[in-house]
């Protein structure tokens, strides 16, 4: 809604770009389909391409660390550190581009839990 409401936002879809990424987990060459890009026109009238990312503020931090390895918290781990590696491989993948990467939570979207 944002988006569509927005009249300095020019352009934008969902899933529109593949980002491909090695996860940490297999080794293997995955694709990230980052959630929207957006292209804006700034407050100097200059258009900026973005790639964002839509993701509970949970899944951005590393879990802490527990005495008992849970199966949730492996999944945790596991969450976290496939994220991690898809951000950083859209980073460089956006800077590559000209494109800005973020990432915004339940906090940037002003959402209360």
């Amino acid at each position: 809604m944002w988006c569509d409401h927005t009249d300095t936002v020019l352009l934008w879809s969902s899933e529109e770009y593949v980002i491909p990424y090695i996860s940490p987990l297999d080794s293997k060459t995955h694709r990230y389909f980052p959630d929207f890009y957006v292209k804006i026109r700034n407050v100097d009238g200059k258009t900026e391409e973005w790639i964002v990312e839509v993701k509970p503020a949970a899944q951005t931090k590393e879990p802490k660390k527990q005495k008992r390895l849970t199966k949730r918290y492996i999944n945790e781990v596991k969450t976290y550190a496939v994220n991690k590696y898809k951000w950083d491989y859209a980073l460089e993948w956006c800077k590559d581009r000209n494109f800005k990467f973020v990432i915004f939570t339940e906090r940037e979207l002003g959402i209360k839990s």
